[in-house]
C-alpha cells in the first residue's frame, strides 16, 4: 500500500506537466518511484520550490534529454547510473557545477565529478548483487546462487529475471562488470549460457528486484542494497555478492544543460548532497550507501566487507561509442535469441 500511494503521488505531480518560470524545478528521476518522491517533496518542503518529477529508467531519460536537447525540458537528473552520465556529459548535454559539500563527499563520488570535468556527481553507492527468493528456492529444491557462474546451472532453467541494458543502467553496469571480471568474450559466452534460464529481460532496472521479492521469479540480478531492502520490508529475500568478484556502482545526479530553472537545479544539486536530503533514501525504504561522509549508512545496509570489489571502469564503459559497441553486441548475441 505504501508503493502504490507513493506511485499515485508521483503520477500526480506528473500530471501537472512541466513546471516553468521562477521557484520550480523540472526533475528528471531514475530511481525507485518511492525515493524520487521522497526527494521531490522534499526538496519542495525545505525550499518552497515547486517542483514536476518525471520517473523513467536510466537509458530512457538519457534518451529523453538526448531528443530534447535542442530545447530542453528537465532541469536536473537525479540517480541514474554513472556511465550513462558521463556519456551524456561527453555529448554536451549537461553542466559543469561545483556542488558545495563536494569536499565532503566520498572519494567515489568525488572522482566521479573530476572524470566527467564537473559536470556529474556521484550521490549514491550500489554494490552489483544475486538476489533469490527463498520461499521459492526451498519449494523447488533449488541451491541457492553464491557466483556468477551458478547461474549457467540446467536446474535454473527459466528462474532468473534480468533487466534490459538498453533501458536500464542496473543491467549495463552487470554487463560491464561482466566483461571486466571474465573478459569481453567470455562474458557473452556467459550471458548466451545464462539465456536459457532467464524469463524475461524487463525494461526497468528495479523491476527484476521487485519481481523476486513478489515470487514472480525465483533469481533476479541486480544491487544488493535493493535486494536488502525488499527483505527489510519483509519479503523472503536473500543476497549474494557473486564470488568471482562484484563492482561498486555509482549512482549521479547532472545539470542538463540549457536548464530553463538553473539557479532552481543548482539550489537542488547542493541541497541533494546534504546530510539532511541524504537520510531520505532510508525514509524511502532505500539502503543506498550515501555519497556524504557525514550521513550515515541507512540501518539495515548490509554488510559487504568480505565481497570482492572490482573498481568499475567507468573511463571505458562511460564513452558514448563503446556503450553504443556492447549494446549493439548484447543485442546480436543475446536480444535475437530465441526464448
Amino acid at each position: 500500500m505504501r508503493r502504490l500511494a507513493a506511485i499515485a503521488l508521483a503520477v500526480a505531480t506528473l500530471s501537472a506537466g512541466p513546471a516553468a518560470g521562477q521557484g520550480a524545478l523540472n526533475l528528471y528521476c531514475s530511481g525507485p518511484v518511492e525515493w524520487c518522491q521522497e526527494m521531490a517533496t522534499g526538496f519542495q518542503a525545505a525550499t518552497g520550490t515547486q517542483v514536476a518529477m518525471t520517473q523513467k529508467s536510466t537509458g530512457e531519460v538519457l534518451a529523453q534529454i538526448r531528443a530534447e536537447a535542442a530545447n530542453p525540458r528537465g532541469d536536473v537528473w537525479w540517480t541514474g547510473q554513472a556511465d550513462a552520465h558521463l556519456v551524456a556529459a561527453e555529448q554536451g548535454l549537461t553542466e559543469p557545477f561545483r556542488p558545495a559539500a563536494l569536499d565532503d563527499l566520498e572519494p567515489w563520488a568525488r572522482d566521479l565529478w573530476t572524470a566527467s570535468g564537473g559536470r556529474t556527481v556521484g550521490m549514491a553507492g550500489l554494490v552489483v548483487g544475486i538476489g533469490y527468493n527463498t520461499e521459492l528456492l526451498a519449494k523447488k529444491k533449488l541451491p541457492p546462487p553464491a557466483c556468477w557462474d551458478d547461474l549457467l546451472r540446467p536446474a535454473y532453467r527459466g528462474e532468473i529475471q534480468m533487466s534490459n541494458p538498453h533501458s536500464s543502467g542496473t543491467a549495463y553496469t552487470i554487463l560491464t562488470i561482466l566483461v571486466q571480471i571474465k573478459g569481453e568474450d567470455a562474458a557473452f559466452r556467459f550471458l548466451q549460457g545464462m539465456h536459457a534460464n532467464v524469463n524475461s529481460y524487463p525494461r526497468s532496472g528495479i523491476a527484476p528486484t521487485r519481481a523476486v521479492a513478489r515470487g514472480e521469479t525465483a533469481i533476479s540480478l541486480g544491487f544488493v542494497q535493493g535486494f536488502a531492502a525488499e527483505t527489510k520490508a519483509g519479503f523472503p529475500v536473500a543476497t549474494a555478492a557473486p564470488c568471482e568478484g562484484t563492482t561498486l556502482a555509482v549512482d549521479a545526479m547532472s545539470i542538463v544543460k540549457g536548464a530553463r530553472n538553473r539557479a532552481q537545479a543548482r539550489r537542488f544539486y547542493d541541497w541533494a548532497l546534504t546530510p539532511e536530503a541524504q537520510a531520505l533514501t532510508a525514509k524511502a525504504g532505500q539502503l543506498h550507501l550515501p555519497a556524504n561522509r557525514k550521513a550515515p549508512p541507512p540501518p539495515g545496509t548490509p554488510d559487504l566487507s568480505q565481497a570482492r570489489l572490482v573498481p568499475q571502469d567507468l573511463a571505458r564503459f562511460g564513452r558514448s561509442a563503446e556503450r553504443n559497441r556492447l549494446l549493439a553486441r548484447w543485442d546480436e548475441e543475446i536480444g535475437r535469441l530465441p526464448r
